[in-house]
């Protein structure tokens, strides 16, 4: 099966437009830069298109790699004919090539082995046939020193018929459907030996079953994770009996004393071979699609998360709170550079009110300060209360800023680089402070399973994880926009076409040469060649450059034809930019060729209506119920305001502004059937929730939605 064939059935896309976009990944082209900059070729497919045609080309490849190393196993074995080629080359998918692989893989010793060392493999073919009726003088011909008894040649002659029954596609494909279809999990609690305060929290699959096809996922992960911790057993099960008799079927075709040991056979190869690998293969699967639920769900909320609504350029104060060690405070410019830090202390024990009151106020007047922004973790309340009372001279705009992830940033080899002669409480600070001016460019420095807004992120498939999350991240990076002038090497990594080395060539000529000018200045640093500059220079932006279309998404490419369209209206390019009079006026049509089509035209129009605007929404403020201190203040029935701080397939976590989070199940987001979460709330999304349950003990809010 060729590549192109193999693509078409799985996604039902058009021939021409996997095939070139096929063409431009073989080529190295990425995928943001294939969607946005290469509409004509792909026939205007989005990055989830393109994705699913990159993931079925790594399958693709795959596949035909584990082919070509079957077929020389089997050549060197001296087995291989035209008939076994051409089921190897016609498998479609990885289980049914191993299967066809399997009768000649190479196996460790065993039972069927050692009978067949025994000469006992003429005996089960005889069986196998069904031919005879009296068995006895037939198996007493292959009694010897090691095969004593005619039981014995009987039982080895069952092994080896084991082994072929083992092998059969036919039946291993019987079983598989029985699974696929009927198959139950359960669990059971292991009573000895266990940490009974660690197990609770699996208490709810101490004694569980359910549909294997139909499990959740989230409860899938849960399962097998508290069966890794050594907490509970798991089972997989189907109805034996029926498939036992689905399989003799298929074999018995007389009633005589070969069957009976066919039978015998057939019990033992489906108890000892069959049902244990099969059953593992379909819990394998049932993880996979979990896996992939899982990783779905955390790529949503990374996306959401990293298109955070930013504040923008403004110079900040931020804080992170604190009790006993103080509340850490830094000052930021515009450009989120590091002016100043201190310490105060309002809280208990120091109680040093009226001093971090005159520290404050004298900040911010003397940085001009804009915005405070507050890390939600230890005092965050306390500390939002206390910044709020103050009276500043100028009115200022306080936001609560999510710490997930701070701390690791703040100990990372990146924070310790980018602010060598301090500690760790003051990268923290900054790290708050920039995430509210710019959310996308702080969080990207931080690994992203540690952000937090994800379920069983350390259950699932890490590799499988870390490229779903590195494409959510380029993919945002590059919907952006970076200006190369001010972004960091970690924002410039996932611009298209650039990595981490060509990104840190990119910081360490403009260390040396100054700020970038135009983008073509771009193609000086050191590496970055035509290709990478093709590929990335439609996603940066230069402020102030002498051409204006450098500060916008039309790639460079697409600066002739932008003049010529400025010139048929008598007037320059500058004077064409946001004038939305003389845009109008352009006839679209006249400017097809057979390289730009209509697609990448109107990209063009819109951009110069407003070249470079970022897509994100601005950041608004938000305040928690000042009532509200800790969960025991929480009463069935109130109506409170929250931010929803992760979406789960299951439901989603809301920050009430206190320690604990609280949960609204997915039954209690809509009056009707809610089939995506994510179609209902998003995350950081600011709702108003009603408090249904309150387990003090537990640590558990219940909440439902208000419309």
């Amino acid at each position: 099966m060729q590549i192109l064939s193999y693509i078409i059935q799985q996604t039902q896309l058009a021939e021409q437009s996997i095939q070139n976009t096929l063409s431009l990944l073989n080529e190295d082209a990425t995928i943001p830069f294939i969607a946005r900059y290469r509409k004509e070729m792909t026939g205007n497919l989005n990055e989830v298109q393109i994705g699913k045609i990159v993931k079925l080309k790594a399958l693709f490849e795959g596949l035909e790699k584990r082919k070509k190393a079957i077929l020389k196993a089997l050549e060197e074995q001296n087995v291989l004919t035209p008939e076994l080629t051409q089921k190897v080359n016609n498998s479609k998918e990885l289980t049914a090539l191993e299967d066809v692989y399997l009768p000649f893989k190479k196996k460790r010793k065993t039972k069927a082995e050692t009978a067949r060392l025994q000469g006992l493999e003429p005996l089960a073919k005889i069986i196998i046939s069904q031919r005879i009726n009296d068995l006895k003088p037939t198996a007493s011909k292959y009694t010897s020193s090691e095969v004593k008894t005619i039981e014995d040649a009987l039982e080895g002659a069952r092994f080896i018929i084991a082994e072929w029954i083992n092998e059969r596609s036919d039946i291993r494909n019987t079983i598989r459907r029985e699974l696929e279809r009927y198959a139950t999990i359960s669990s059971k609690v292991i009573k000895k030996g266990i940490n009974a305060e660690k197990a609770q929290k699996f208490k709810d699959y101490f004694d569980w079953s359910e549909s294997l096809p139909r499990i959740p996922s989230h409860r899938l992960l849960a399962i097998l994770r508290a069966e890794s911790e050594g907490f509970i057993r798991v089972k997989i099960e189907i109805d034996s009996e029926k498939v036992l008799q689905k399989i003799e079927s298929r074999m018995i075709r007389y009633q005589n004393e070969c069957a009976t040991q066919i039978q015998f056979a057939i019990q033992d190869a489906y108890k000892r071979l069959l049902f244990p690998s099969l059953s593992n293969e379909a819990l394998t699967i049932a993880k996979e699609k979990a896996d992939a639920a899982a990783i779905l769900v955390f790529a949503k909320n990374l996306k959401q998360l990293l298109l955070g609504a930013p504040l923008g350029e403004k110079r900040i104060l931020a804080i992170d709170p604190g009790f006993r060690s103080g509340c850490k405070m830094v000052c930021l410019n515009k450009q989120g550079e590091l002016l100043h830090n201190e310490n105060i202390y309002p809280h208990a024990p120091q109680n040093k009110l009226k001093e971090a009151v005159d520290c404050i106020s004298t900040l911010v007047e003397k940085y001009e300060i804009e915005a405070i922004a507050i890390g939600n973790g230890t005092a965050s309340r306390e500390t939002e209360q206390f910044v709020k009372k103050i009276l500043f001279k100028n009115e200022l705009e306080i936001f609560v800023i999510s710490e997930a992830g701070a701390s690791t940033y703040s100990a990372s080899k990146i924070a310790r680089d980018e602010f060598p002669n301090y500690d760790i409480t003051v990268r923290g600070a900054v790290s708050i402070g920039r995430r509210l001016a710019d959310p996308l460019a702080e969080l990207v420095k931080i690994d992203a399973k540690s952000i937090g807004v994800g379920q069983y992120q350390h259950d699932v498939d890490q590799n499988q994880l870390n490229n779903s999350l590195k494409s959510v991240v380029e993919s945002c990076v590059n919907t952006v926009g970076v200006n190369i002038n001010t972004a960091s090497k970690s924002l410039l990594s996932y611009v298209s076409g650039i990595g981490s080395k060509i990104a840190e060539n990119i910081v360490n000529y403009r260390n040396e040469n100054g700020s970038f000018t135009s983008r073509s200045a771009i193609k000086k640093v050191p590496r970055l060649g035509g290709k990478a500059f093709e590929q990335a220079a439609g996603f940066l932006r230069i402020k102030n450059s002498t051409n204006p279309l450098d500060d916008s998404g039309v790639h460079p490419e697409s600066y002739g034809l932008v003049n010529t369209m400025a010139k048929d209206l008598k007037t320059n390019v500058t004077n064409l930019i946001r004038n939305k009079a003389l845009l109008q006026k352009i006839v679209l049509k006249n400017y097809i060729s057979d390289t730009i089509g209509l697609p990448t035209l109107q990209d063009i129009i819109k951009e110069l209506e407003k070249p470079g605007v970022d897509p994100r929404e601005k950041a608004k403020m938000f305040s928690f119920d000042q009532n509200i201190k800790s969960i025991s203040d929480l009463k069935t029935g109130q109506l409170l305001p929250g931010i929803v701080n992760n979406v789960t397939n299951f439901g989603c976590f809301v920050d009430l502004g206190i320690k604990e989070s609280g949960l609204i199940h997915v039954s209690n987001l809509s009056d009707t059937f809610v089939k995506d979460v994510n179609t209902i709330v998003s995350l950081n999304q600011q709702i108003l929730v009603k408090v249904l349950e309150v387990d003090v003990v537990r640590k558990r809010i219940q909440l439902a939605l208000v419309k």
